[in-house]
């Protein structure tokens, strides 16, 4: 069991920045990926970033690159997401999540543990 806990949202201007924390805890993430993905209200919720652990290969969506960074500590256990220039179009909650076969898929259905979400709202 991998328990995953979410930080760092809140409210921010339009151009302003943000860092998301995940921590994990049960195992350790050496061999895993971890996962952000969003959701906004009556929208699907859709992939933003992607770490593997044991190379730091990253992936972003389109919406994102070039303005968000994701990152991984081994020694805490956790990922952080750093989130600049931010758009009113990226307000949605936050989700991390653990992917055990490495991968770091941009498809939620290959993560098999989720966190509890932090929300992100970004005023105009």
């Amino acid at each position: 069991q991998v328990q995953l806990v979410e930080s760092g949202g809140g409210l921010v201007q339009a151009g302003g920045s943000l860092r998301l924390g995940c921590a994990a805890s049960g195992r350790s993430m050496s061999s895993y990926a971890m996962g952000w993905f969003r959701q906004a209200p009556g929208k699907d919720r859709e992939f933003v970033a992607s770490i593997r652990w044991s190379d730091e290969k990253v992936r972003y969506s389109n919406s994102v690159k070039g303005r968000f960074t994701l990152s991984r500590d081994i020694a805490s256990n956790s990922g952080f997401l750093q989130m600049n220039n931010l758009k009113p179009e990226d307000t949605a909650i936050y989700y991390c999540a653990a992917d055990t076969s490495g991968g770091g898929s941009f498809w939620s259905t290959v993560y098999d543990y989720w966190g509890q979400g932090t929300q992100v709202t970004v005023s105009s």
